[in-house]
């Protein structure tokens, strides 16, 4: 029997493979997605998406009813090969590659000679060509120096560079950088994300290109630390730390971010320590910054805990549980962990959880004691006290009326602009007229 040979297969069918197995398969490639979880792999083959983005369902759908895209558990053989797999952290800050080298280990018995593998995960430096030397371990009859070019495996990596709830778009249109291990690698993987990337491709070594995201996202880490702090130091001096920004942005060569109530999501709060695992000694300024957005949401959580010492019963709408606006993903989320730290610091007060996109109580709040999701309009005439953690649409059109009377934290200043009787500031609370 002749054995099926894909044009593509994505390793990983998460926030990142599914999409680029899908936006692949619309541009006619036949794509085969695996992931290890047959939920995952079920919902793909009815056309479903297992997780909320803009834009996804269509392109999945119609690539299912084509039959350009194909979902299974097992490793096919395939021309090229994306992993798309997480590499989350360590216990000890460092890159978790367990995801990485199960799919390494399903990959290689797949292997022919000639193929092309990419690695899309986020990675250390050096994770690509690690990744080479596991495959030339587990198939050493495909990397002999007398194999000829034909033969020979090329192994890259091409780092995500995607925003959640803008992913389809963004993943044609932001521009990529691809590093090979070989220049011939980094060509091959050209020709193949040429199919559907419209911005910019540009090459450069392995090492290079997994450095290039971390340093992507270090950036922003770095600057958001900024911000976070100068929150934490304008409530020690009773200054609104939103209007303080506001002045200085007015200079033109400063444009100062707006602090939250910490960092999440499985980038931002996560790549930093990549670099300084790798570089410890060299890495200060990066190591302090991480320390200053963990430390953020232990902040809001003093300053809740400081409103309600003498109201120890009272009731905590906490709105929003994700790590960013308008998605469902509460990975590394501070909300996440605001939320689970207010129902152990406070036992006797009632927390009430809101999000309109997270749609069952995460494993770790039942955990900490709280029972349920809860819609918004219960949750704010119930509520003594409103603690506003991420800037849904449905929370930004919440009218001054419906907070009248209530102690309000606003960790992301998005009702700052209300009454002047009527002014939240950043984990500081003023009762509403």
């Amino acid at each position: 029997m002749q054995t099926t040979v894909f044009d593509l297969a994505v390793i990983g069918l998460g926030y990142i493979g599914l999409p680029t197995a899908a936006i692949f398969a619309a541009k006619g490639k036949r794509v085969a997605g695996v992931d290890v979880k047959r939920a995952t792999v079920d919902a793909v083959n009815r056309g479903e998406v297992p997780f909320v983005e803009p834009d996804m369902g269509v392109v999945v759908s119609g690539a299912v009813s084509l039959g350009n895209l194909v979902a299974m558990t097992e490793v096919p053989h395939a021309d090229a090969f994306i992993i798309a797999v997480p590499t989350p952290l360590a216990e000890g800050k460092g890159a978790d590659l367990s995801y990485l080298s199960s799919a390494v280990e399903a990959l290689a018995p797949k292997l022919r000679g000639g193929e092309l593998v990419i690695l899309e995960s986020t990675s250390p430096p050096g994770t690509t060509a690690r990744l080479a030397a596991h495959l030339a371990r587990a198939r050493p009859d495909l990397w002999s120096e007398h194999l000829p070019a034909g033969k020979k495996v090329h192994i890259v990596h091409s780092p995500e560079r995607v925003l959640p709830g803008r992913i389809m778009i963004e993943m044609a249109t932001n521009d990529r950088v691809i590093g090979g291990l070989t220049d011939e690698g980094a060509l091959r993987a050209k020709k193949l994300y040429e199919v559907i990337c419209q911005g910019e491709i540009l090459l450069t070594d392995a090492t290079t290109a997994e450095m290039t995201k971390l340093v992507e996202n270090t950036f922003r880490d770095v600057n958001i630390a900024f911000a976070n702090e100068l929150s934490v130091i304008c409530d020690r001096l009773d200054i609104d730390v939103w209007r303080l920004i506001e002045l200085a942005n007015h200079h033109p060569r400063v444009n100062v971010l707006r602090p939250g109530p910490g960092v999440g999501g499985h980038c931002i709060a996560v790549d930093p320590w990549f670099i300084v695992d790798a570089a410890p000694e060299e890495s200060r300024l990066i190591r302090t910054a991480r320390e200053v957005n963990d430390a953020k949401p232990f902040h809001v959580v003093n300053r809740v805990a400081e409103l309600l010492r003498d109201r120890p019963h009272a009731t905590v709408a906490a709105l929003g549980l994700t790590f960013k606006a308008n998605i469902d993903d509460v990975r590394e989320s501070p909300s996440m962990t605001i939320v689970h730290a207010l129902a152990s610091r406070l036992p006797h007060a009632s927390i009430l959880p809101v999000d309109p996109h997270v749609a069952e109580l995460p494993e770790a709040l039942a955990a900490a004691g709280i029972d349920r999701m809860h819609p918004l309009e219960a949750a704010l005439a119930a509520a003594d006290v409103v603690l506003l953690l991420v800037d849904h649409d449905q929370f930004v059109d919440i009218a001054e009326a419906d907070l009248a009377g209530k102690l309000v934290v606003d960790t992301k200043g998005i009702w700052s602009g209300m009454a002047n009787e009527y002014q939240p500031i950043l984990a500081t609370s003023k009762s509403a007229s």
